[in-house]
Formats: C-alpha cells, sequence, structure tokens
C-alpha cells in the first residue's frame, strides 16, 4: 500500500492465565487498557501462532515472527542476535553464547537476574572472567545488567542448555549442559563460580549460566521484504540485535532499562516523532514479561496499563493528527504465565487498525476476545505481510 505507515507496538509477555487473585480474569482483562481496547473495537482482533510446533516459546523466536521472518528458516540463537546489536563479530569456527548472570544457592537456581544486577556490577564481574577465563578460545563481552555474551571456539550449536528464567527455584544440576562438548561449558560456569566467590565486596550473581548459543546469522532487509524502512526501540539486545540484522535502525531512548522501571513515555513519544519521518516502528516494551518471571500479579497489571497509556496512547495521538494511510498493529511476542514464571507456546491476542481494516465490533482488548475474533495467523511470521500490506477480506 503506497504511502502507508505501520507501528508495531509489542508488550512482552503480555498474554497470560486467569488469575484468583483478578476474581478470575487475566492480566489484560483486569488491567484498565482504555487505548487497546479501542483498538480493538476499531479494527480487528484475533490469534497470532508465534512460536512454531516444535521451537522454544523464546523471545528471540517469537520477536523474529512478529518480524515477519519465517523462525524454522532463520532462527539461529539467541546469543547471535544480542551480539549483533553490541556490535561483536563472531569469527568462523566459534559459538556464541548469552550468559546470564545469576544467582544460586548452590544447589537452585534462585535468580535468572541475580537481582537485575546493576550495570556497574556487570561490568565488574565481565571483567573478572575477561581477567581471569577468557583465554585464546573463551571471549567475555558486557552486554545490559545480567544479560551478557560468551564466545567459545568450537562448535557447541547442538548442547542442550536451558534457559536460566525456566528453571526458578528448581535444582540446577539436571540443568546443566548436556551434549558433545558439553564438559568445557559446564567447568567454566564451576569456575565462575569460584571467581565470583573471592571477589572482594562480593556480588549478586554467583555464577554465569551459559544458552541461546548460536553462530554468526543474517536476515534478508526489512525493507526490501516489506517496502518500509525505519527502526526499533527496545531497552534489550536481543530485538535491537533483530532489528539491526534486519536492516531496521536501533533508535535510543533515555532510560529505558528493559525492567518495571523503565521510560514508557520516552518510548511512545519516540515512537510517534520516528513515524515523521519513517514508514515503519516496531516497539518493545519488556516489563510485562518481567513482571510475570518475578511472580507479580499487581506488577503485570501495571505494567500492561503502564505500556496503554504511555505507550499506546502517544502512537494513537500522532497518527490521529496525521493525512494519510497508517496501521497500528498491537501484539505480545508470546504469553508469559505468572503460575510459571515462564514462557508459553500457546498463540497471543492482536488487535490491527487502520487503513483498509474494517471493524470487529470487540468490546477490549484480550484473550478471550481475541480467540472468538479473527483473522487469526497461523504461522505468525504472516501477519507481517498482512499488517504492511493486503490486509485479509
Amino acid at each position: 500500500m503506497s504511502g502507508l505507515k505501520v507501528a508495531v507496538l509489542v508488550p512482552d509477555g503480555a498474554a497470560d492465565q486467569r488469575r484468583e487473585e483478578l476474581n478470575g480474569k487475566t492480566p489484560l482483562e483486569a488491567a484498565a487498557t482504555p487505548n487497546m481496547d479501542a483498538a480493538a473495537a476499531a479494527g480487528a482482533t484475533g490469534l497470532v501462532y508465534t512460536v512454531p510446533s516444535g521451537m522454544p516459546p523464546g523471545s528471540d523466536v517469537a520477536n523474529l515472527s512478529l518480524m515477519g521472518y519465517d523462525p524454522a528458516t532463520h532462527y539461529g540463537g539467541r546469543g547471535p542476535i544480542e551480539a549483533a546489536n553490541l556490535g561483536i563479530d563472531i569469527p568462523e569456527g566459534w559459538t556464541c553464547f548469552r550468559c546470564n548472570l545469576v544467582a544460586t544457592d548452590g544447589k537452585r537456581m534462585l535468580d535468572y537476574s541475580a537481582g537485575h544486577i546493576s550495570q556497574e556490577d556487570a561490568r565488574r564481574l565481565i571483567g573478572a572472567l575477561e581477567a581471569k577465563l577468557a583465554d585464546n578460545e573463551t571471549v567475555f563481552y558486557q552486554g545490559k545488567s545480567y544479560r551478557n555474551i560468551m564466545l567459545v571456539k568450537g562448535d557447541y550449536v547442538n548442547l542442550e542448555c536451558t534457559p536460566p528464567h525456566d528453571i526458578t527455584e528448581q535444582p540446577v544440576d539436571p540443568y546443566m549442559p548436556r551434549g558433545e562438548g558439553a564438559e568445557r561449558i559446564v567447568e567454566l560456569m564451576r569456575k565462575s563460580r569460584e571467581l565470583f566467590a573471592d571477589l572482594p565486596g562480593g556480588a549478586s550473581a554467583d555464577m554465569i549460566w551459559p544458552w541461546g548459543q548460536g553462530v554468526r546469522m543474517t536476515l534478508e532487509p526489512f525493507g526490501e521484504l516489506y517496502g518500509l524502512r525505519g527502526g526499533v526501540i527496545s531497552a534489550v539486545d536481543l530485538v535491537c540485535g533483530l532489528g539491526r540484522l534486519a536492516g531496521l535502525q536501533s533508535i535510543a531512548v533515555p532510560g529505558i532499562t528493559g525492567y518495571l522501571d523503565t521510560n514508557y513515555r520516552g518510548k511512545g513519544e519516540a515512537a510517534a516523532k520516528a513515524l515523521e519521518d519513517n514508514d515503519f516502528i516496531y516497539v518493545h516494551v519488556e516489563a510485562p514479561d518481567e513482571a510475570a518471571h518475578i511472580g507479580s500479579v499487581s506488577e503485570k497489571v501495571k505494567a500492561l496499563e503502564r505500556f496503554d497509556a504511555d505507550v499506546v496512547g502517544p502512537v494513537l495521538e500522532h497518527v490521529r493528527t496525521q493525512d494519510g494511510d497508517f496501521r497500528i498493529l498491537i501484539c505480545p511476542d508470546h504469553p508469559t504465565f505468572i503460575s510459571t514464571r515462564t514462557h508459553d507456546g500457546s498463540p497471543v491476542p492482536y488487535a490491527a487498525f487502520g487503513a483498509g481494516i474494517a471493524s470487529s465490533g470487540a468490546k477490549g482488548f484480550s484473550e478471550s476476545h481475541a480467540s472468538s475474533g479473527g483473522p487469526h495467523f497461523d504461522p505468525g511470521w504472516k501477519l507481517m505481510s498482512a499488517i504492511t500490506g493486503d490486509w485479509p477480506a
């Protein structure tokens, strides 16, 4: 559609199950979300299958789908995606791991983020790893907070590695890396525990947890596939890395954290401004996902309300004052269940409205409204073609 502008707004992990504390409602149903409800009523709402059958329900797989790339043919591991945003070159013959700084009690996974370790403390720990454990076959790089990168020479792509946010309060031994070559990675984890224990002043993290491994990854340019140019707004290297691999600009916003205290309003205003000079913007907010990972119903509801007011709100205000065709898509990447404190591969609701999208008459934006609506998108990566091109009649 010539001259079309598109905004994709992603409340990470927003979809969930019904909760007794919310009188049998899901967090999306319980939250006050007038802007998302209006979008669903003005346009279409349905379900999107962002996680292909047999693939892990990670934010990497799910956001790859939402950006319009088939994970079954494009996915190459979370580590390489985040490395792309950090400008880290992955040499031929090396494997790139996402390397969490985690807190355990020596037996159980207590916190996959080591209490959302500060950037300064993370810098100190990654510096110690680089000084003591790095060699000509192992390199560490600092990312943001607990999210860091480890490169290891050799082929470790087929190791079985478990995301630490999937095993909160569970014993760690059954989930240590498994497969050919795992001994080397486990030894690095053991040595990190010894190193951190001896650091002056202590640390909230007591070891590293490598996972999400892969090799160098490439994507076809988004502009060539969908005919739009633009950018990505996110506090996490994963989403910004996908954007960079797709040829989209990573737009910096002060005060965004990838946690509950992020600058919601800054993201919403930056998205509106980006649409003045670009055709496309992809805005990702991590907070609802983080709230579910810590098991907090109230924080998840609060995060959804802030997303609605301060991200969706400014974008709606902007497009209502502009001439020309626009479309807005609101869609979580995947569900994150408070009950399990981790991701799920079930479909997520979307709301899409704007040029050429007929009103569904839905009363709100939620899992139940979406399940009875339509059209539904399976596989989910085809939704991008619909929102940027011909919407199904």
